[in-house]
């Protein structure tokens, strides 16, 4: 095996171990879905046995969460702020006891940790007036996240 020994590939390194998070936020956002993907993974969701919702409903939480976070840094606000009531009412599906039915339920809990961890980037980017509709819909995904901790520590 050989090493890349060329000083210019030394130089890129670092920049590829620490690619600022606007970097990363761009790249995530490119692999946002469009309206048919959304719809897609929404049918998907619904349409999926009680094991599997779970995570589903997770992802789906995760990627209208991306959205929102964009929409809002885009400044659309009022298309933010309806898909942010979107994630409430997924995050609510996920409330109502899917979690004790799942076989993928670590996935589930560390998709949630990573979007209430994304949330809380964009409470910090948002204006006063958004703050209100971020807040809620952390603490809400908060308590999903812990009831998902909670029965990941259970089984």
């Amino acid at each position: 095996m050989r090493l890349i020994s060329h000083p210019a590939a030394l130089l890129l390194l670092p920049l590829l171990l620490f690619t600022p998070t606007s970097a990363r936020a761009a790249a995530a956002n490119e692999n946002l879905p469009d309206a048919q993907g959304l719809i897609q993974l929404q049918l998907k969701a619904q349409q999926a046995g009680p094991r599997d919702q779970c995570f589903l409903y997770a992802e789906l939480v995760h990627v209208m969460t991306e959205m929102a976070g964009k929409e809002m840094l885009d400044g659309d606000v009022d298309q933010a702020s309806a898909t942010l009531k979107q994630v409430n009412a997924y995050a609510q599906l996920i409330h109502m006891d899917l979690a004790s039915n799942t076989k993928r339920l670590k996935n589930a809990e560390q998709l949630m940790h990573h979007t209430t961890y994304r949330l809380s980037e964009y409470l910090h980017k948002a204006s006063s007036e958004d703050r209100d509709t971020l807040n809620a819909t952390l603490k809400q995904l908060d308590q999903v996240h812990d009831e998902l901790l909670a029965q990941v520590f259970k089984h």
